[in-house]
Formats: C-alpha cells, sequence, structure tokens
C-alpha cells in the first residue's frame, strides 16, 4: 500500500477537495484505495456521503478500536474510507502523553496495508501532532496550493516539516508532487507564483493544475467525488489526469 499524505497547514487551498477526487479518479482506475479522513472538519467523510459513522478514525488512534473496524466501504468503485469527526480535535491532547505517539497512525495502518494499493490520507490544515502522525505513516506528500504568494510561504513551512519529520521520524517519506488548485490563468499574480514555483519546484510540479470550476465546488454537497457528479467537467477531466500522473510518480 503507498500512503499518500495530502497536507498543507493554509486552509483553503482545496486540500480535501483533492483527496477526495483523486482517491476516486484512482479507484476509477482500478486501484483499491482508502481514504483516510485525519481533519476533525470531517469533510472528507461527508464528501463521499458518509455523516455519522459509528467508529472514526479518532478511537483508532488513541487504542479504542482497530482500524478494520472502522473502514466503511462507499457506493463508488474501489473507494473505502475511515472517516472522522470533531472527536479527533481531542486527539492533539490525548496522544502528547503516549509513548511513540507520532506513529499511532502508521501502527494502525500497517494492519490494513495488504487491503489496499493506496492509502490516502487529509491532514487537518495545521502543522501539529496529527499532521505529524500523518507524515510518519506516508510514503509520499501532495501539497495542494493557490497560486497566492501567502501560499508560498505556506510551502516552504510544509516542506521544512517534511525534512524534520523524515529527519526524526519517517526516513522513507519524500514530496510526491505540489498540485496547483483553484488556478485562473487570466490573472497576472496566478502566473507569476506559478513561475516562481517553477523556478525552485519544476520537477515536483504536477503537469495538470486544477482550474477554477463551479463543478467541483458543487460535487461536496451531493456527497459525491467530481468524478461521479459530473466525470466530463474541466474539473473531472483535471482530477483524473492527476490521479493517472500519481501511478506513475509512485
Amino acid at each position: 500500500m503507498k500512503t499518500l499524505v495530502f497536507a498543507n497547514q493554509k486552509g483553503g487551498v482545496g486540500k480535501t477537495t483533492s483527496a477526495v477526487n483523486i482517491a476516486a479518479a484512482l479507484g476509477l482506475l482500478g486501484k483499491k484505495t482508502i481514504i483516510i479522513d485525519f481533519d476533525p472538519q470531517g469533510n472528507a467523510s461527508s464528501g463521499v456521503g458518509v455523516t455519522k459513522p459509528s467508529k472514526t478514525i479518532y478511537e483508532v488512534v488513541i487504542g479504542n478500536a482497530k482500524a478494520s473496524d472502522a473502514i466503511i466501504t462507499t457506493k463508488y468503485k474501489n473507494l473505502d474510507i475511515i472517516p472522522a469527526n470533531m472527536n479527533l480535535a481531542a486527539a492533539d491532547f490525548e496522544l502528547a502523553d503516549m509513548e511513540h505517539r507520532e506513529s499511532k497512525l502508521k501502527d494502525a495502518l500497517n494492519t490494513i496495508a495488504n487491503r489496499y494499493d493506496y492509502a490516502i490520507l487529509d491532514c487537518p490544515p495545521s502543522l501539529g501532532l496529527l499532521t505529524v502522525n500523518a507524515l510518519t505513516a506516508g510514503d509520499g506528500v501532495i501539497v495542494p496550493m493557490q497560486c497566492e504568494y501567502f501560499s508560498l510561504e505556506g510551502l516552504s513551512q510544509i516542506i521544512m516539516t517534511v525534512k524534520q519529520v523524515k529527519k526524526l521520524y519517517n526516513p522513507n517519506l519524500t514530496l510526491t508532487g505540489i498540485l496547483i488548485t483553484m488556478y485562473n490563468g487570466r490573472l497576472n499574480l496566478s502566473v507569476s507564483v506559478l513561475d516562481e514555483i517553477k523556478k525552485y519546484y519544476a520537477d515536483k510540479l504536477f503537469k495538470t493544475a486544477i482550474q477554477r470550476n463551479v463543478r467541483v465546488s458543487e460535487a461536496p454537497s451531493y456527497g459525491m467525488p467530481i468524478q461521479y457528479y459530473d466525470k466530463y467537467s474541466k474539473g473531472g477531466i483535471q482530477y483524473a489526469e492527476v490521479a493517472k500522473e500519481i501511478v506513475e510518480r509512485i
């Protein structure tokens, strides 16, 4: 199982939307995929139609449930999820006093690794203990970001965090790619920020940028990934392209 962590401490960059849509696209490519919703907001869960789970990733990481007991099979092809809800916000405090606190998620995922080709981890928009757990469990990190100058600052922060976790806890962790979201090529700012990213991270940029798309914004309110809500929309096609590129990269 290849574990991909979608992380960016800046909120509102399309992180959860990208995690859900890429997971669904991987499923459609025939890859058995599981989403680990590791954000207390639970948006990845509701994004695939799961709203009131009986067991969540919270119970799993604090040791009150097995990962296998929290898996929910979605109605989408090759796509399962371990959901989250607001209880997960307490995990940061509860994990703080535990031994090997940074590897609780990794240990849990190891028990189900033989079932899946890919695990997609959706992190909270912070660099706390939950995100450290996700990075410790990951093989690769995907950083969704908008073409704005504050996003550039956020990118350097998350890359520093990846380096720290790699050094301390997970020597196998790599930066899989930087995914540009909500892109508008008609804005000079977007173009200039993208040029700046290319200067330093050209080899890490995904070839396909996700353009602003109303259909992508609408899909979560129906509990549907874009591939099932409007497969042939601009967003549906672009996320499918990114999923293919991920399969080539990792």
